[in-house]
């Protein structure tokens, strides 16, 4: 049996893993890097730089189906890996959950940095079921019965999605309830007037970027994330000059499951809630 060398890199989430090969994933090893992504939510692989393109792809699928991105860049012969390179503008600067916009969104990520910056470039996770642990009991009752607006629409135009989620989503595997609005993609609480949905908002991004929930990790050439998006945010620290760049392949989702909201969408001079973006 392999014997995993793992290592919490901070109090709030993430664990470095050594000792396995993703390219050579059985049962029993994806059985325990599963129920290690359940406890920590990222899990860092430093010495996978052997890992090719189409293992990548393979040690995603374990987790299930993979997504064909709809616009971003694919690693040559290789339509279900993504390539955020940042001589193409892929800087994911602003604290995100991925994809939330999507009526189904990733269940997971995996990430290989193929090129890293010399300093800098480091990525951050944070923890929102600490998130959600850290609000009030009366605002975590408020929240219980709310849902939220998540939009993207693509700078060059020809591509918008929309979705509606709960605010405090429970996950499927652990059934831990967790904070699930972003500041990327969250637009609004419909069930609340725009000024309160704005208030409320900035508290909870607040609550959900704070440092004393976050783990920071610094890249290695080769490296592996994965990270459980139904649980984490993360932001790509850009504080670098030289070139980084990344492949990833995504996991497809499921509906993000919550406790139905208590309240009707609030009702704005004849127009629909949820037609108004901010």
């Amino acid at each position: 049996m392999t014997d995993l060398d793992v290592r919490p890199v901070s109090g709030a989430l993430g664990a470095e893993v050594r000792g396995v090969s993703l390219s050579e994933v059985d049962d029993d090893v994806f059985a325990r890097l599963h129920g290690l992504l359940l406890e920590y939510l990222v899990l860092f692989f430093p010495d996978a730089a052997g890992l090719g393109p189409s293992d990548h792809e393979a040690f995603g699928r374990r987790f299930g189906r993979l997504e064909v991105h709809p616009f971003l860049p694919k690693w040559p012969g290789h339509d279900e890996i993504v390539v955020l390179d940042s001589d193409q503008g892929a800087k994911a600067d602003v604290w995100h959950t991925d994809v939330t916009f999507s009526q189904s969104p990733p269940v997971a990520s995996v990430l290989q940095l193929v090129q890293c910056p010399e300093v800098g470039g480091d990525t951050m996770w944070s923890n929102q079921y600490l998130a959600y642990e850290a609000l009030s009991a009366p605002i975590r009752e408020l929240v219980d019965g709310l849902t939220a607006i998540h939009v993207f629409e693509h700078p060059a135009g020809g591509y918008r999605s929309e979705a509606e989620h709960p605010v405090v989503r429970v996950h499927p595997e652990t059934s831990r309830r967790s904070l699930y609005v972003n500041r990327m993609f969250t637009r609004r609480i419909p069930q609340l007037t725009s000024a309160e949905s704005a208030v409320l908002l900035a508290h909870l991004f607040s609550v959900a970027e704070s440092p004393q929930r976050v783990c920071r990790y610094r890249w290695v050439e080769g490296a592996v994330a994965i990270w459980d998006n139904r649980a984490t945010q993360h932001y790509a620290v850009n504080d670098y000059t030289d070139r980084r760049v990344g492949r990833r392949v995504t996991v497809l989702g499921d509906e993000p499951k919550g406790d139905a909201p208590r309240w009707p969408h609030h009702q704005l001079a004849g127009m629909s809630a949820t037609a108004v973006k901010d």
